[in-house]
């Protein structure tokens, strides 16, 4: 009786695991520009600051005036070179404009070409997921195998395989619609 109140624990772990990987993705995704500007493109870009790597809304307030337009107010002048250039060397494909410690930043249009390699990007961000999701399974099917060692018997064994399974082929699934509804918008012109 211990190993299945032991298992069901093992199961619950896995599974908000697993959740993780997608609210991860879901983050990465917001932070894909679909041509409309969103305080969140910023989210993944790190300032070099006070002597290590700062996200940079702890550098600065991000606003959002106008559809096209990102604004970073750096708090500390001295900082604005850094965020520039971590703004410049962030993959976004936008390029800052300084104004004292005001960078303005414009969002360009995406041609058809941008849209591909943020889709591509979106691809990658997904198939992390999917790894991350894997990996979790694997210990799970791991902790199993320790568990039958333990004295789990073999139908026990099986059980708990496939619920491991199909919670894996679940979240995949998550994963796979995620991509396809970011696609859709990244293609949408």
């Amino acid at each position: 009786m211990a190993d299945e109140v032991d298992m069901d624990a093992v199961m619950e772990d896995l599974n908000r695991r697993m959740d993780g990987a997608i609210s991860s993705l879901k983050q990465e995704f917001a932070s894909l520009r679909t041509g409309r500007a969103s305080a969140n493109m910023l989210d993944p870009v790190t300032v070099e600051a006070y002597g290590s790597p700062t996200p940079i809304n702890q550098v600065g307030t991000i606003n959002v005036p106008e559809p096209r337009m990102l604004v970073v107010n750096v708090w500390d002048k001295s900082l604005v070179g850094a965020v520039d250039k971590a703004i410049r060397n962030s993959g976004l494909g936008v390029n800052p404009v300084v104004d004292g410690t005001l960078l303005r930043i414009p969002i360009p249009e995406l041609n058809e070409e941008r849209r591909r390699e943020l889709a591509k990007v979106a691809g990658q961000y997904a198939e992390k997921a999917r790894v991350a999701i894997r990996n979790v399974r694997r210990d799970g099917m791991d902790q199993i195998k320790k568990a039958k060692s333990d004295g789990m018997s073999e139908d026990e064994q099986k059980l708990y395989q496939d619920e491991i399974q199909s919670l894996t082929d679940g979240e995949v699934a998550k994963v796979d619609a995620a991509l396809s509804s970011k696609e859709e918008e990244i293609m949408q012109v």
